[in-house]
């Protein structure tokens, strides 16, 4: 698998998801555009922000033909819990192995409390219904952040 580039086919996987179901990119193909946004770890603050935000615009993006799946190396049962505190319309994904991350190039060397760690960078992608990277977002600020991937995801309709 390749890291994928702004105007290319994204190589499909599959990881396993909230609600007992399988994700696979490859089944929304010509169905939905697809927004996976990675993020470091459940329940903390940056990660509970953006999660609302991407909940409360979900109708909007379900409008646009687009549908959302948060993506960390959390666990299923951390994320079935994060999923259900927050009341999320969406599936969070687990990539507990880091496949999904390495292929979207997301793993990252970060400062926490001075030590040098391994960890996800706050990355959204947007991928079309044809399966092509059309944006991306690293470094993600979390205010804001929603609003201009929904920008991005309405001009694809």
């Amino acid at each position: 698998m390749t890291t994928p580039t702004l105007g290319n086919a994204v190589d499909d996987f599959n990881l396993p998801a909230t609600s007992g179901i399988s994700f696979r990119l490859s089944d929304f193909k010509d169905k939905a555009n697809v927004v996976l946004y990675f993020y470091p770890k459940d329940s903390t603050p940056g990660c509970t922000t953006e999660g609302q935000d991407f909940r409360d615009a979900y109708t909007q993006f379900q409008a646009s033909d687009t549908v959302i799946f948060g993506i960390s190396r959390d666990s299923l049962k951390s994320h079935e819990n994060f999923k259900a505190k927050q009341a999320f319309p969406f599936e969070l994904l687990a990539d507990t192995e880091e496949v999904v991350c390495q292929l979207f190039a997301v793993i990252k060397l970060k400062n926490m409390y001075g030590k040098q760690v391994l960890g996800i960078e706050r990355s959204t992608f947007l991928i079309d219904k044809q399966g092509i990277l059309r944006h991306e977002w690293r470094k993600v600020s979390v205010k804001g952040h929603v609003e201009a991937v929904l920008t991005a995801a309405q001009a694809l309709t």
